[in-house]
């Protein structure tokens, strides 16, 4: 079958074929024609299956068939994207297969300037593809109008729901007419997908080009079972050793993220991180190199990499265990496309083994065990406690442990976070200062070790009641004394060092109640970077966990370590994890991956 044999003009024809195109992919045969007929449409289609072209190919033909009337240009075709990769791999495409044809496309997106976007749509566009939160924006300020929009795609809306655009995506919704052809594209579909289809297609077609919660066959999937401690190295040798390019892998977490590119560039392997976090310019600049060679690996959260479309991208490495199973089908979706083979690796711990049987269970597969004797997990290993964000899930392969143990690798998370904000906040001393503060620290350790109390750990509250303070706030009340200005006598006693002249500070009374709060172990809160950022831990839900720290006097944090992990090492684990098979609270027993090969014959246990 050809693209002229499925209805579109010679125009458009002409443009797919100077794009290399040469016969349509299952799920554009299958979508074009039913979109041309008007008929709604809800396809279950993977990444790198050809399915922009598939919605966006008959919307083409069917605006260029119908030219809208009235005075100006509005928005006939609205296409939303999760991403803003996404959506401006989206329009690039449009641009090029409507390059013969008088029709106008646009893109808007969050994290950049709004006024070229206003600009750009002020003067026109046939198609527009956006984020959901950028449009409501400009929609909200009258910046563009929707109201006579008459084709509307959602692409991959599993993953809109994901990221939580699910109430976005409704208030657009009620700003379209009702009357419009609606297509629906996801690669899975969860309960929400099908009831946000229910309301939103009438009397949809149903398309599905690869079997339910399946992934792509053609991609070539291993497992690598490798110790907790092993798993930078284990990256490094497969890529080093096998002399793989264009390497794409993903991270749970946006500083494992940043964490992984370090350690690859470091070690001679070219590298950038792509997350949330990173500028737009150096989203943008990253991919570019990506695609073009000149970067060899580039390392991403699940998010991030949505919008990366690369039609030959040869390998992807799990290096964290995704979970969610769905996810893992995004990811390896990255390779293996337009019919080219793909290579997927998965990394996996005793920590993650839970996840990786789950993803088996999910699409209905075995995935072939390859063992690296040499980054295997230690004989002791045992499965813990995965600190991620403000979560703490278990991802073993046994029965989860103890919801005390679970409770303590939370506060042992949530503890390391403020002490990574309390590092970041903290100004830099001058190498003087830096070696009067280490002498001091290692005599604080000695006296803390032989038995001495903190005197920084207890304050009076003027009854004689000893209260616990907040340890990060140890030593607060030997600080010296801020200076006064010349200008005028403060009016309380307890400000007799002068902050002087009124008009220049604070009123001298609330310095001498500020003052005052100091000598009782209080101090002034709104001062302490700390306190602000433990009064608002809730809204700081994007902070990633740092791991724990190394023994050395360095005190670098060591990212092949966990949160869990510090907290095993002061003794605080319960003993949880292991084989399923073992009670609760038990050691824990030889886990699945221990029979991979790595440390015995294979029988018994479970398969890997």
């Amino acid at each position: 079958m050809t693209f002229a044999s499925l209805n579109l003009s010679p125009a458009i024809v002409s443009a797919v074929t100077d794009m290399g195109y040469t016969e349509p992919t299952p799920i554009q045969t299958q979508s074009i024609p039913l979109i041309l007929a008007g008929k709604d449409l809800l396809a279950g289609a993977q990444t790198g299956t050809g399915k922009t072209a598939a919605f966006a190919l008959p919307l083409i033909e069917r605006l260029s068939q119908a030219p809208a009337t009235g005075p100006g240009r509005p928005i006939r075709a609205l296409i939303l994207s999760p991403t803003r990769e996404l959506a401006a791999q989206i329009e690039e495409n449009i641009r090029a297969y409507a390059k013969n044809l008088d029709l106008k496309s646009t893109v808007i997106f969050g994290g950049v300037g709004m006024t070229p976007q206003i600009s750009r749509v002020s003067k026109g566009v046939d198609i527009l593809v956006a984020t959901p939160g950028r449009l409501l924006d400009l929609h909200g300020q009258g910046h563009l109008r929707l109201d006579q929009v008459e084709y509307l795609v959602l692409d991959e809306a599993d993953r809109m729901l994901d990221m939580g655009f699910i109430h976005d995506v409704r208030k657009v919704l009620a700003v379209l007419p009702a009357d419009k052809q609606s297509l629906l594209f996801s690669a899975t579909f969860s309960e929400e997908i099908k009831q946000l289809a229910k309301g939103l297609l009438k009397s949809p077609e149903y398309i599905q080009v690869t079997p339910p919660n399946t992934t792509v066959q053609r991609i070539s999937q291993v497992i690598c079972p490798v110790g907790r401690k092993q798993k930078k190295p284990a990256l490094l040798n497969i890529i080093s050793s096998r002399n793989w390019n264009q390497v794409l892998v993903f991270t749970r977490t946006k500083f494992g993220a940043n964490n992984v590119a370090e350690y690859l560039n470091q070690n001679g392997i070219s590298a950038m991180a792509l997350h949330g976090n990173k500028s737009q310019t150096a989203r943008t600049q990253a991919l570019s190199k990506f695609k073009s060679g000149e970067l060899r690996v580039l390392v991403a959260t699940d998010i991030a990499a949505r919008g990366i479309d690369i039609d030959e991208l040869p390998h992807v490495v799990n290096y964290e265990i995704p979970n969610v199973p769905e996810d893992y089908v995004h990811r390896i979706g990255r390779t293996g496309r337009a019919g080219a083979e793909g290579h997927a690796i998965s990394l996996v711990c005793k920590d993650e083994e839970g996840f990786m049987m789950e993803i088996e269970r999910f699409t209905k597969q075995d995935i072939p065990v390859e063992a690296m004797p040499e980054f295997g997990p230690e004989p002791d290993e045992v499965a813990e406690p995965i600190a991620m964000g403000r979560q703490t899930l278990w991802g073993g392969a046994g029965k989860p442990p103890s919801r005390d143990v679970m409770q303590a690798a939370a506060k042992a998370a949530r503890r390391e976070m403020m002490d990574r904000m309390q590092t970041r906040n903290k100004p830099k001393a001058s190498r003087t200062q830096t070696a009067t503060k280490g002498a001091e620290g290692a005599s604080a350790h000695a006296d803390h070790s032989s038995g001495q109390e903190d005197a920084g750990s207890y304050s009076n509250d003027g009854n004689g009641k000893p209260q616990r303070r907040n340890r990060f706030r140890a030593g607060r009340n030997n600080r010296p004394q801020r200076q006064g200005q010349p200008g005028g006598e403060g009016n309380q006693p307890g400000n007799a060092g002068g902050n002087q002249g009124r008009a220049q500070g604070k009123p001298a009374q609330r310095q001498g109640a500020d003052k005052a709060k100091q000598q009782q172990g209080g101090g002034a809160r709104s001062r302490d970077p700390l306190l602000r950022a433990d009064a608002h831990l809730g809204t700081q839900t994007g902070m990633s966990l740092a791991p724990a720290y190394r023994g050395d006097a360095s005190r670098q944090p060591d990212p092949m370590r966990t949160s869990v992990d510090s907290m095993a090492q002061r003794g605080r684990r319960n003993n949880g994890g292991g084989n399923r098979n073992k009670p609760r609270g038990g050691q824990g027993g030889i886990s699945p991956l221990q029979h991979s090969g790595m440390h015995g014959s294979g029988k018994g246990g479970n398969r890997y």
